[in-house]
């Protein structure tokens, strides 16, 4: 990922005073000029922050002539787009908000989906929705309807329950049933862009309501298009990384009749560093063909002693009755900067359809030297 000032760094701050400026001539901007010269140490979020704030100290007065600015900055010359477009979005919805009156906070929403294609809305949308979030919603429904993909993937991704880098809206975490007119309108859109979106929306729904996940899901299996399969899996895959059931089901891994013998592990101990060799084998005992999702759970030792377990995917197979698929994996713990290991009593054991069997210790071994 890009560090911060590659992203809102001094060539994002320039451009986005010679656009203000442009827009509104012989306004001295002096907030926002020391502000673009104040960004190193900061956070993404923090030098998104500063500019939105510096820009609405040096743009005083009501929303309409605020939003006339940055309307003006849009169709001027100077190149108005990029990570410049995240403290320009955030200082829409603060100066509506603000105002107060309902022309402005409508307003303020439509101008978000103006400004989405040069970057994203997503993050601005986000405090219109926490202001309002029926009445933003009202709005955002219509944007299903877009001929435009940024504003019709900002009606789903600008919604999502758990936005990465966003702020979270409680409402909708209490409302989920909220957003979904707007993914039932989008799951079969002709983007890819959006359809990638409304897969993420989905997987978000499921961390706080995997019933009405798997229910939304079926209902689009139901009445599908030639991508909807793949947005499905997509947006199930931290309920069948979980072993739902009913998630497991709506992509082809019903319940099975089937022997699990192991996992048998080529050694109890662990080197720190090194990895964790087991074999496995599967017999379809079962009458008519299975086909299987096999994944392993790691169960890591936390620094509290107690263990947490994360799942790998392993592999997917079609049985016929009575055949055997034998396994092996060689698991790494490798140091990396995502994941810190703790010395001491682990576990591995197999998942087949969302169903656990053969869990197994070991040891992970202190580092040497």
């Amino acid at each position: 990922m890009p560090f911060a000032d590659e992203l809102i760094g001094d060539h994002a701050a320039k451009a986005l005073v010679t656009a203000i400026r442009a827009a509104a001539p012989g306004t001295p901007l002096p907030t926002l000029r020391a502000a673009a010269k104040d960004l190193t140490g900061r956070a993404l979020r923090e030098r998104s922050d500063l500019l939105r704030d510096a820009l609405l100290a040096d743009l005083p007065g009501d929303y309409a002539a605020f939003a006339g600015t940055i309307r003006a900055a849009q169709q001027g010359s100077p190149p108005f787009e990029g990570w410049l477009i995240w403290p320009v979005t955030s200082a829409v919805a603060a100066r509506a908000i603000t105002d107060g009156s309902s022309g402005a906070f409508d307003d303020a929403v439509r101008l978000l989906a103006e400004l989405t294609p040069r970057l994203t809305s997503e993050f601005a949308l986000r405090v219109l929705l926490d202001h309002d979030l029926d009445r933003t919603l009202a709005i955002v429904r219509t944007w299903t309807g877009s001929p435009d993909e940024h504003v019709r993937r900002l009606a789903s991704e600008g919604t999502r329950p758990f936005l990465p880098w966003a702020r979270r809206v409680p409402a909708l975490l209490a409302r989920p049933e909220e957003t979904l007119p707007v993914i039932n309108a989008l799951y079969r859109d002709e983007s890819e862009y959006v359809r990638r979106s409304v897969a993420n929306h989905l997987n978000d729904l499921s961390r706080q309501q995997p019933e009405l996940t798997v229910r939304t899901a079926a209902a689009w299996l139901a009445d599908p298009d030639q991508h909807t399969p793949w947005l499905v899996r997509h947006g199930l895959r931290t309920l069948i990384k979980k072993g739902h059931p009913e998630a497991l089901g709506l992509v082809g891994f019903a319940p099975a009749t089937v022997e699990v013998t192991g996992p048998a592990l080529a050694a109890a101990e662990v080197p720190f560093g090194g990895e964790l060799a087991f074999t496995a084998t599967v017999v379809n005992t079962g009458t008519a063909p299975a086909t299987l999702a096999i994944d392993y759970i790691v169960h890591h030792r936390k620094a509290t002693g107690k263990q947490s377990g994360k799942t790998f995917k392993l592999t997917t197979a079609t049985l016929a009755p009575g055949q055997k698929l034998e396994l092996s994996r060689r698991h790494s713990f490798r140091e990396i900067t995502t994941r810190r290991y703790h010395p001491g009593v682990h576990a591995v054991e197999l998942q087949v359809n969302g169903v656990q069997h053969g869990r197994t210790d070991f040891t992970l071994l202190p580092p040497t030297g």
